[in-house]
């Protein structure tokens, strides 16, 4: 997997558009929608996907691509040190990311039919890290509440 998804984001555009399909630019938050992940594991698996949107009759497909922005990191690496429980290695894997400063590190694609959204997503092994990280600030710190039920009370 390659470090920055720039290109494959062209090679996703142009395909795309090859298909005489349209793009709309959004991102699909699955925690709020019903939605089905693509699970082809080889490189092109997006290819099948864009072709299988396009067999199901989808004229556009919703399409996302994050880059890692400075104001971001930043924000996070300041959060992180603020935060009450987290390491001097968390801090240090923050300050690490600054190499993808620019860079692409995740790609969503999506479709809708019948009720339900049909997506794929890719990501690079630093933005899985950027996100655990961000994870990590926002559950206070690192530390999980663990919030005791009424019936252990009794």
């Amino acid at each position: 997997m390659p470090d920055d998804l720039s290109s494959l984001k062209d090679d996703m555009t142009a395909f795309i558009e090859g298909h005489g399909m349209r793009r709309f630019p959004g991102l699909v938050n699955y925690d709020e929608v019903q939605a089905v992940m693509w699970k082809g594991e080889h490189a092109d698996a997006w290819k099948d996907f864009v072709e299988l949107a396009k067999a199901a009759g989808a004229t556009f497909l919703t399409m996302e691509a994050w880059l890692l922005q400075r104001e971001e990191l930043d924000e996070l690496v300041e959060r992180l040190r603020n935060a009450p429980y987290t390491s001097d290695e968390d801090l240090e894997e923050a300050r690490w990311l600054r190499a993808y400063i620019a860079k692409t590190g995740f790609l969503q694609l999506g479709w809708a039919y019948q009720g339900s959204l049909f997506l794929y997503e890719v990501s690079t092994e630093w933005y899985d890290r950027y996100q655990h990280l961000l994870e990590l600030v926002e559950d206070f710190g690192g530390i999980a509440i663990d919030e005791s039920d009424e019936d252990d009370e009794h």
